[in-house]
């Protein structure tokens, strides 16, 4: 049950330090000017600064059992999950100046939170690896097909491509320190415990998702069914993040499952090229 697959031995982890809509508003329904899909990404906005600390603390926990070359790669995944936490609450300001109230929504994924907390340092990590298979999957996603973020305004959709690059290139670091963590068990333990908190895992992030998009589109008078007809029409019809997202659990579920199964990078150069960040470190977009 142990994968013979492994994280590439020339993966380069960048740190950008990279900020997005300092200097313009946000646009209230900013993605095409449909209520339902901006309602989706701000809802997965609102959870970032909480859960991306929660990562960074969960694999911090393991860094010095980790070899050297993992090491470094957490040190990395630190650094790029800091940026995400401060460019995410920067948008989350930037939707509350549109006039949404995102006070609840980060309340609620904080209340997710606190109870992952109450967990072992290990289920936390699985945990951890699970919500980083997410992003991977709607990373990629995102990253393969314009559709994802068609007709949304400039600045937010550099910010969500940046962001998808980023969590990309770092996929396996919290499956590489769960590997480390557990290799006292059996791999049958280990293949059974990351499972199992997958499904948990699961059940809670779609729970806090859909609460907080039904939030915001109860904030529009837009929480009806014509809206959520049409949004779970994006959703899970094409181009259908969260229809392949489903299919990702199971894939996560495979004994023998490694993020690196499915090697990605090669949508990362056309993308960095897209936003002019390829030699980008320290880069600042207005």
């Amino acid at each position: 049950m142990a994968s013979s697959i492994s994280s590439p031995a020339d993966l380069v982890i960048e740190k950008r330090d990279v900020r997005f809509g300092r200097n313009r508003s946000l646009e209230r329904w900013w993605h095409g000017g449909d209520a339902g899909r901006t309602a989706f990404f701000n809802a997965l906005s609102s959870t970032f600064p909480v859960g991306e600390k929660f990562f960074m603390t969960a694999v911090r926990h393991y860094r010095d059992e980790a070899p050297k070359e993992l090491r470094d790669q957490i040190q990395d995944f630190i650094y790029q999950e800091s940026m995400h936490t401060r460019e995410h609450v920067v948008f989350n300001r930037q939707a509350s100046d549109a006039g949404f109230d995102i006070a609840p929504l980060e309340e609620r994924a904080a209340r997710t939170i606190n109870w992952a907390k109450r967990r072992s340092p290990l289920q936390q990590l699985a945990a951890t690896c699970a919500l980083e298979h997410f992003t991977a999957t709607l990373a990629h996603d995102l990253l393969s097909d314009p559709a994802h973020l068609e007709g949304a305004s400039e600045e937010p959709a550099r910010l969500w491509k940046w962001h998808a690059i980023e969590e990309v290139e770092h996929k396996a670091v919290a499956f590489d320190t769960y590997l480390v963590a557990t290799r006292k068990m059996t791999r049958f333990r280990r293949w059974l415990k990351r499972s199992s908190v997958m499904a948990v895992t699961s059940m809670r992030f779609h729970y806090v998702i859909y609460r907080n998009t039904a939030d915001l589109l109860r904030q529009d008078g837009k929480n009806d069914l014509k809206t959520w007809l049409k949004l779970l029409s994006y959703l899970y019809g094409r181009p259908g993040p969260m229809r392949k997202l489903l299919g990702e659990v199971f894939a996560y579920m495979r004994p023998g499952f490694h993020p690196w199964q499915v090697d990605d990078r090669h949508l990362l150069e056309a993308a960095l090229k897209d936003l002019a960040l390829s030699d980008a470190k320290g880069a600042v977009a207005a």
